[in-house]
């Protein structure tokens, strides 16, 4: 089994039965107040939880697609337990921002592991700016998806009202990105080739 499917049957693992199970769940995501009386674990069990089905089923098939290849890429460089870390470490970069912005409202809360599969998915688009991803079956090229993504979640994380942490998934993207140059630098210069080279 790779790591991909390891993080993904321990996420469904996860995220199942706190689907019939409020009290597992309540103990699992992200809130501001238990994470200042030392509940500290939240930064990252939220990223195995999830709102429902369709949550989970949309951030896993994603970290299936995208995952495997960014696994190969990292464990060639900092091993499994590196790998590891990239991801785990995605979960905690992309929800610090929303604690620090939220850490007094005893209203907010936050899951899923979206953060994370961002970290992944723009740590691939990255590496290969012009792959084509299919997007509800449309073709779009990774870098024409990054951009309206990234610009889709700013102006939804300023709209509001929709129960999304569009910060997290701004946060996590970053977080991949820096976390690709920091282990392979030539990924910008050959980045930049590309975009040029289209």
């Amino acid at each position: 089994m790779t790591l991909t499917l390891l993080l993904i049957a321990v996420t469904c693992a996860v995220s199942l039965p706190c689907f019939n199970n409020h009290r597992l769940l309540e103990k699992l995501l992200f809130w501001p107040p238990a994470v200042a009386r030392g509940q500290l674990y939240r930064f990252v069990t939220h990223g195995f939880v999830h709102a429902n089905g369709g949550h989970l089923f949309f951030n896993m098939f994603t970290l299936f697609f995208f995952g495997r290849a960014i696994e190969r890429f990292f464990v060639s460089y900092i091993g499994v337990a590196g790998f590891i870390g990239f991801y785990l470490g995605g979960i905690v970069a992309a929800i610090v921002p929303s604690y620090l912005a939220h850490r007094n409202d005893p209203n907010y809360r936050s899951l899923g592991a979206s953060g994370a599969v961002s970290a992944v998915l723009f740590a691939f688009i990255l590496a290969a700016p012009w792959t084509t991803l299919y997007v509800l079956v449309i073709p779009v090229p990774a870098i024409v998806f990054a951009i309206v993504y990234t610009g889709w979640s700013i102006y939804a994380g300023r709209r509001g009202g929709d129960n999304v942490n569009h910060s997290a998934h701004l946060w996590g993207a970053a977080y991949g990105v820096v976390f690709a140059l920091l282990m392979e630098p030539a990924l910008g210069p050959r980045f930049l080739e590309q975009i040029v080279a289209f």
